[in-house]
């Protein structure tokens, strides 16, 4: 079924957040099952939409260094909790590489700062970490409800170990909807209905996933959401240095998470 919020009712939305070729993905779930989607071409605007959401818990780095060869504590630590998945996590740049006007300027930037050239994958999604980093310096608010993560470590913690197959391959598509499918029995209708709605192109089957899965865990972990670090760091700007996720540790136990 296809919800409608509207806002002027106080009703629990949790939102989860994922790029696409169109701009942003976003899923919102309610408690009572109910759920939209919709596709905006900027993170302000999303913002606008749902920002009376209880939490939005979006696929994009969130507190970025200005310097230094130390990484944001969250990236090599979620690293080692996703074993094959790892290779998913980039790692973060520093903030005025992503105010660069090219890839070839950001990465000089980024090497000057930190010692280490930019990533091709880290550059193209440059632009939107722009955009939620002008957004949170901007508006208080909205710090307190957008919050990073990351869609594998939310299959991982939902599922309570990491996927064994990549996400665009067919068996990683299959692997995640069926897992979503064990927790959230709408996944199905959900996913027919953004699939004949929107074109490929725009949002790809595996944005769609991620989504989804992101809503899922905010959904799940509503007020028992996990950080990563567990004392989360701070950025010049005051943005929170993090991941957070859900699991059920006594269900389903993860390695190198304590019960």
């Amino acid at each position: 079924m296809i919800w409608r919020a509207s806002w002027g009712l106080k009703i629990n939305m949790f939102v989860g957040v994922d790029g696409c070729r169109a701009g942003w993905l976003a899923v919102g779930l309610t408690a009572d099952d109910g759920w939209q989607i919709d596709v905006f071409p900027d993170v302000s605007s999303l913002w606008n939409h749902y920002r009376h959401a209880s939490v939005i818990l979006i696929d994009i780095p969130i507190g970025l260094r200005d310097g230094g060869a130390q990484e944001r504590r969250c990236d090599p630590e979620v690293r080692k909790l996703l074993g094959p998945r790892r290779s998913s996590v980039f790692p973060a740049p520093c903030r005025s590489a992503v105010y660069a006007e090219s890839y070839e300027e950001a990465s000089a930037i980024n090497e000057r700062m930190t010692g280490k050239r930019l990533s091709r994958e880290t550059w193209h999604i440059s632009a939107k970490i722009r955009e939620v980093d002008c957004l949170l310096a901007n508006d208080e608010s909205a710090r307190a409800r957008i919050r990073e993560t990351h869609p594998e470590l939310c299959f991982s913690g939902l599922a309570g170990h990491p996927m064994s197959h990549a996400k665009k391959r067919r068996e990683g598509l299959l692997e995640r909807t069926q897992m979503l499918q064990s927790i959230y029995p709408q996944t199905a209708a959900l996913v027919r209905y953004a699939l004949s709605e929107y074109r490929r192109k725009d949002v790809a089957r595996d944005d769609l996933l991620d989504a989804l899965c992101l809503a899922v865990t905010a959904t799940r972990g509503k007020g028992k959401l996990l950080s990563i670090p567990q004392e989360p760091e701070f950025d010049s700007r005051g943005l929170r240095m993090e991941m957070v996720w859900y699991t059920d540790k006594t269900i389903c136990p993860m390695k190198g998470v304590k019960e």
